[in-house]
């Protein structure tokens, strides 16, 4: 697998990464053979950075990849969790939240350290907080060695230059906006992010499968106008031989300035395809012709959190 450094860090990542986020059944029910299997095709494939969160699950997913990391190296994955986000309307990104909720994260996973911590959804609360509480008690995990690296993430644009303008971090993660429908992360963010000196990362490459062939959560937010072009995409790619999901990721991954996109799933044939989509040459005709068919809806997409962040 193809790798590529994250901003200033040391940290050297795979292009696709394992999400774990499926792990704690976020899109349907998960066995634990399918949760155990998906880690280790995971990182016989490649997907070396595993990124989780104890949102996910309310915790089952980093329970999980404890279970499923015991006896792998330390030193031959590279392990981010987030915090702050705990349930659909909880959130606490208080100085003392943060270290109990790094410490609960540690225990799961079965580890002495995190190679990333991040600050999770902060679209959620006012952004200030972060800027003076939240990050500040980050630093001092770091400086405990309990986390490498130290980020934030979140899907409105506004939250990268609010708190960049401010303080500093290591590394950032967005979802859903850099896609084959949606190119805001890199269109209004990534080049601010790296004159910043600062690690980007993109999940959710199929978009909450928007760009798949499998059912939609019913939680999915994106307008009909969106959905109706995606199934046309995807009716498009099937007349020529082709799965969207694969033109989806290979056109996530191509992005240089974006160091590793995370994909997530505990169906170990996905990753086993995924893996294999990541080293084939894109084909250019056919991405022509289906942005063509998201031009009309290019970029639409939808609010998260709380108004003025958005």
């Amino acid at each position: 697998m193809q790798t590529r450094r994250l901003g200033q860090t040391d940290l050297h990542v795979p292009v696709l990464s394992f999400g774990a986020s499926s792990l704690g059944a976020e899109f349907r029910s998960v066995t634990l053979d399918e949760a155990l299997g998906s880690v280790r095709v995971a990182l016989e494939n490649g997907l070396s950075l595993i990124d989780t969160s104890p949102f996910y699950g309310r915790g089952m997913s980093e329970v999980l990849l404890g279970i499923a990391l015991k006896g792998v190296p330390r030193d031959s994955y590279t392990l981010c969790t987030k915090l702050g986000r705990y349930d659909l309307p909880h959130f606490d990104f208080s100085a003392k939240r943060v270290a109990e909720s790094v410490d609960v994260s540690l225990h799961r996973l079965g580890t002495d350290h995190l190679d990333i911590i991040l600050c999770h959804d902060i679209e959620f609360v006012p952004m200030q907080q972060i800027v003076d509480e939240t990050i500040p008690a980050l630093r001092k995990i770091q400086k405990a060695g309990k986390a490498r690296y130290i980020g934030f993430s979140g899907y409105p644009m506004k939250i990268f230059k609010f708190i960049l303008e401010q303080t500093s971090v290591d590394c950032v993660l967005s979802y859903n906006q850099y896609t084959l429908q949606n190119t805001r992360f890199a269109d209004e963010a990534v080049p601010y992010l790296i004159s910043k000196n600062v690690g980007v990362m993109s999940a959710g490459p199929f978009s909450a499968r928007l760009l798949t062939n499998a059912p939609l959560p019913v939680w999915l937010k994106e307008p009909e106008t969106v959905k109706a072009a995606a199934r046309a995409a995807a009716a498009h790619c099937a007349s020529r031989g082709s799965d969207i999901a694969k033109l989806a990721l290979q056109f996530s991954l191509a992005n240089p300035d974006i160091a590793t996109t995370v994909a997530g799933s505990a169906n170990p044939h996905n990753i086993r395809n995924w893996a294999k989509w990541a080293s084939e040459p894109i084909d250019h005709e056919l991405l022509a012709e289906v942005q063509a068919i998201f031009a009309p809806v290019k970029n639409l997409g939808h609010t998260e959190g709380l108004p003025e962040n958005n």
